[in-house]
C-alpha cells in the first residue's frame, strides 16, 4: 500500500483536485491518503474528504501552521510504504504514483520523484513564462531529482533520518540525505505544477526557495557543500550562447534570482521564525 501524505495549510481552493487525481484510478487497498492539516482557518479538511468520496482518506490535524509538523504527523499516521509526500497544490495521478513506487520497490533508488510539468494559466505573464523557459533548460534542473512538490521514499530510505526537522525546504533536506545515485525521477511519472501568474508571486516563492537554501547551508554545511558543487552555473551561460532565443528569458531569470536572493538574505539576517511565503495567484487567491 502506498501512503500519500499531503501537508495542507488553507488549501481549500486546490486540495480537491489533488485528491481526485490521486484516487482517480486507484484499486482497493492500493493507496491511503493522509491529509495533514496545519493551522487551517478554511475548509481544507472538508473539501479533501468530499473529494475522496468515501475513498481511503484520513485527516490528521496540527493546531499550528507548520509544514514539518504536518509531515511528521502524517508520517506517524501512515501505515504503508513507499511513502509519497505531495504538496496540496500539485496534481499527480494514480499511474504516476505507481511508477514512482515501482522504482523504489525494484531497488533502483532510495528516493524517487515525478518529472514536474509547469502549467501556465491564461493570465500568466510573459515574464513568468520566460523565467521558467530558462530555468527548465538548466542542466542541473534537467539532470537531478528536483522534486517539485512530490517525492517518495521506500522503507529502507525512510530509516535514513528520524523526523522531518524544522527546515524551510523539506525537499532540499531530503536531497541532502541521499547521493545522486540513490535518487531518481521515475520514468513515466508526471506531476503538474501551476506557475504563479505574476512576477511578484514568483519572487515570493523563489525567496522561499533561497531562504530554504540558506537554512540548509547553515544546518548541514558538509552535505550542503557536496550538493552545491553539482550546480554548474557556467553551463547556464553556454546554454544562452547556443540558444539565442533564451537571452531575454535569461535576463528575467537573473533579475528574479537577484531580487529573491536579496530578500532571502534580509529575512535570514533579521533572524526569528521564518514566515512562510507562497504563491497565491495560482490558487485563485490573488
Amino acid at each position: 500500500m502506498i501512503s500519500v501524505i499531503i501537508p495542507a495549510h488553507n488549501e481549500s481552493n486546490v486540495i480537491g483536485r489533488c485528491v481526485e487525481a490521486i484516487l482517480a484510478d486507484a484499486r482497493p487497498g492500493e493507496l491511503e491518503i493522509i491529509v495533514a492539516t496545519n493551522g487551517c482557518t478554511d475548509r481544507t479538511a472538508e473539501v479533501a474528504v468530499a473529494a475522496a468520496a468515501g475513498g481511503p482518506l484520513r485527516v490528521v490535524d496540527c493546531p499550528h501552521a507548520s509544514k514539518p509538523a504536518a509531515l511528521n504527523a502524517g508520517d506517524a499516521a501512515a501505515r504503508g510504504f513507499p511513502r509519497a509526500y505531495v504538496d496540496a497544490d500539485i496534481i499527480i495521478d494514480t499511474a504516476s504514483l505507481r511508477a514512482i513506487a515501482a522504482v523504489l520497490d525494484n531497488g533502483e533508488a532510495m528516493v524517487a520523484a515525478s518529472t514536474a510539468e509547469t502549467r501556465f494559466l491564461p493570465r500568466t505573464s510573459w515574464a513568468v513564462r520566460a523565467f521558467y523557459a530558462f530555468w527548465q533548460a538548466l542542466p542541473y534542473v534537467r539532470s537531478h531529482m528536483i522534486a517539485a512538490g512530490v517525492y517518495a521514499i521506500g522503507s529502507e530510505g525512510r530509516r535514513r533520518f528520524d523526523v522531518f526537522p524544522p527546515v524551510v525546504s523539506d525537499d532540499g533536506f531530503i536531497r541532502l540525505q541521499f547521493s545522486p545515485k540513490e535518487r531518481v525521477e521515475a520514468p513515466g511519472a508526471r506531476s503538474i505544477v501551476t506557475a504563479p501568474t505574476n512576477l511578484g508571486d514568483l519572487i515570493r516563492i523563489r525567496t522561499r526557495s533561497r531562504a530554504g537554501w540558506l537554512d540548509l547551508r547553515d544546518r548541514y554545511p558538509q552535505a550542503f557543500r557536496s550538493e552545491a558543487r553539482r550546480k554548474n552555473y557556467l553551463a547556464a551561460f553556454v546554454i544562452t550562447a547556443l540558444r539565442p532565443r533564451l537571452i531575454a528569458p535569461a535576463l528575467i531569470y537573473v533579475f528574479v534570482v537577484a531580487v529573491s536572493r536579496m530578500r532571502a538574505g534580509r529575512l535570514v539576517a533579521r533572524g526569528g521564525e521564518y514566515q512562510w511565503e507562497r504563491d497565491l495567484s495560482s490558487r485563485g487567491l490573488a
